[in-house]
């Protein structure tokens, strides 16, 4: 039998706080699913790390749970996508596949240091044209050079060629197809775009780059692209499925949503905020936005797109539950908000670790304006939610300037999608409307097209287009003069934020 003909296709979603792997059907229909959650490590304030090695554990106990909830076998599943949280840095030896380090994850902001030396000479956009990225704390290059110039031994290690870097995709990919034992270690244009050391323009580390950061060139991956066999996997009960797919969290959401034409726009609910938009050829922004490769399909040509992100979005919630105890689950926020008509003239702005696009301000924190006597908790749910959708409009009106297209719709996903107020909320301060798929779990989805595309199990983009299935849509409610009130208070509450940590 083909891998085309297996009944069913893979994808492994490893995100910032959980690892799953989840099994579709030929329609994009979850068959099958396993999701353990992992330690979130704070050792000093604005310091976030993960285990590696609880999260390669983690790892295999899913695709094993997953596969025997159905009885799957190798040949049952045609072939595997991997999709990953960005950014998120882990360097380990190679003889040994142990980390020198905890993972460096997206949030941590302790290279904000080397982030302010290096703008001395240029300002942020410094590599922007060749990179398309801004100096800041939230790529991985500068969290790389922190651990080699930080962990005892690391950067002599690295310079002998013993020590092998990747973003979380290629840590896993590297386990999962032998590690010590002829470990693949690749990555693909997604995520080498995240690392600010990959040339947008001609997709390979860029020399500049490794010379600014001082990184040696044998710790780097082979960029690959997004769609295409990698290495097959040899733990589990499904060894020997072809591992074929890799895209970043946010592009497999892009690709799960079928955005697949310049101008569709996406935007992900989840621990924070990522709006993405196809723009087909590359855009450098004007507006604070990211440029960043969306997906690359085997030999086809890249396509670029503009990505707006937010930092803490889902993440505030989980705040309000476990660090104010204000509510017992994370779906209790709705219920609590529904208590009060509107905020009640407070505005929660969450710059936990700084502001994210289109500000770029590592030196904000967090801070919630217009407390009055009156102010109860009700209103301060609602301000947890109104604020991931303020924060949205902000990224639509920067990506509606860089692209020069005016938004028509937004399509959801991610975990928040399923509380009713935001969404009504986000289609009433954007003035558009809002699109809820029918399948919400477009992260992992996009992973298993990619692999899908790869293995022959999927035609072409055309099958994945035929998929797509509204859930449902909202319009806006909001008078137009209470829309404009509302953001005008929101951007007030914003600059109050601004360089609260002195640089």
């Amino acid at each position: 039998m083909s891998r085309k003909d297996a009944g069913y296709v893979g994808a492994l979603d490893q995100g910032t706080t959980s690892t799953r792997f989840m099994v579709f059907d030929r329609r994009g229909r979850v068959v099958s699913a396993a999701q353990k959650e992992h330690e979130q490590i704070y050792p000093y304030p604005g310091w976030v790390e993960h285990d590696p090695l609880e999260i390669w554990r983690r790892t295999l106990e899913v695709i094993d749970e997953a596969a025997e909830v159905r009885g799957l076998r190798p040949k049952d599943i045609s072939s595997i996508g991997i999709t990953n949280q960005r950014e998120t840095t882990v360097v380990w030896n190679k003889a040994t596949g142990i980390p020198v380090y905890n993972a460096l994850v997206w949030q941590d902001t302790r290279v904000a240091d080397a982030v302010a030396h290096l703008s001395e000479d240029g300002g942020q956009d410094r590599f922007r044209e060749k990179t398309g990225l801004p100096l800041t704390t939230y790529f991985s290059g500068l969290k790389l050079a922190w651990i080699l110039d930080n962990v005892k031994g690391a950067r002599e290690q690295a310079e002998r060629g013993e020590l092998l870097f990747g973003n979380m995709d290629s840590y896993l990919l590297w386990n999962m197809t032998g590690g010590v034992h002829s470990g693949i270690h690749v990555t693909d244009v997604t995520n080498a775009s995240r690392t600010q050391l990959m040339n947008i323009k001609t997709l390979e580390w860029d020399q500049e780059m490794l010379d600014a950061f001082r990184i040696p060139r044998t710790v780097l991956p082979e960029i690959r692209s997004s769609s295409e066999h990698y290495g097959d996997l040899k733990r589990t009960v499904l060894a020997g499925v072809p591992i074929s797919g890799i895209l970043g969290d946010q592009h497999a959401a892009l690709v799960g949503q079928a955005c697949f034409r310049p101008g569709e726009v996406k935007n992900t609910y989840g621990t924070g905020c990522f709006l993405l938009m196809n723009t087909g050829d590359l855009k450098v922004s004007n507006n604070g936005l990211l440029t960043t490769i969306a997906y690359k399909f085997g030999n086809q040509k890249p396509a670029y797109a503009l990505e707006g992100s937010v930092a803490i979005s889902g993440a505030l919630v989980q705040w309000v539950r476990d660090n104010l105890g204000l509510i017992e689950k994370s779906e209790d926020i709705e219920v609590l908000a529904r208590t009060v008509k509107d905020n009640g003239g407070i505005y929660f702005v969450p710059a936990f670790s700084g502001l994210y696009a289109p500000y770029w301000k590592d030196s904000a924190r967090g801070v919630i304006t217009g407390l009055t006597r009156y102010t109860n908790k009700g209103h301060l749910a609602r301000a947890v939610l109104e604020a991931t959708a303020f924060q949205t409009r902000e990224l639509v009106e920067a990506m509606e300037a860089d692209a020069g297209i005016a938004l028509g719709q937004l399509r959801t996903d991610g975990g928040m999608v399923v509380n009713n107020l935001l969404m009504q909320f986000q289609s009433d301060i954007l003035g558009r409307s809002v699109i809820r798929p029918a399948m919400r779990e477009t992260t992992a989805l996009g992973a298993a097209y990619a692999a899908g595309l790869a293995s022959g199990y999927y035609k072409d983009i055309e099958d994945l287009i035929d998929n797509w299935e509204i859930d449902q849509t909202w319009t806006p409610q909001m008078e137009p003069a209470t829309r404009d009130q509302l953001y005008k208070q929101w951007k007030k509450a914003v600059t109050r934020s601004f360089d609260w940590i002195d640089q």
